[in-house]
């Protein structure tokens, strides 16, 4: 069965970084989409950003354009979102997801991690 797993979540200050890892298994995902979403207390789930495996192909959201960038190890079966210049409005849980198609939409994704919280402080 496919195990999405997040790691690297946690408190930091505003303008520090994090990054998170998504440990993927359980079927090959070469022809897949890999994205991450965060949900703030009281608010949607909001698309962050996405990386297709087989081209490396990225797209990020406006708000954290210039200040995140996501990436992949094949070899690790890996994606990492790497955060700088965090601002208080990035806390939020971050979730890994994995799809044949990119959506903006939360529910339009198959695969879902559990979560790591990040909370910036100001």
């Amino acid at each position: 069965q496919v195990q999405l797993v997040e790691s690297g979540g946690g408190l930091v200050q505003a303008g520090g970084s994090l990054r998170l890892s998504c440990a993927a298994s359980g079927r090959t995902f070469s022809n897949y989409a890999m994205g991450w979403f965060r949900q703030a207390p009281g608010k949607e789930r909001e698309f962050v950003a996405v990386i297709r495996w087989s081209s490396g192909w990225t797209y990020l959201a406006d708000s954290v354009k210039g200040r995140f960038t996501i990436s992949r190890d094949n070899a690790k079966n890996t994606v990492y979102l790497q955060m700088n210049s965090l601002k208080p409005e990035d806390t939020a849980v971050y979730y890994c997801a994995a799809d044949l198609a990119y959506s903006g939409n939360a529910q339009d994704w198959d695969y879902w991690g559990q979560g790591t919280q990040v909370t910036v402080s100001s």
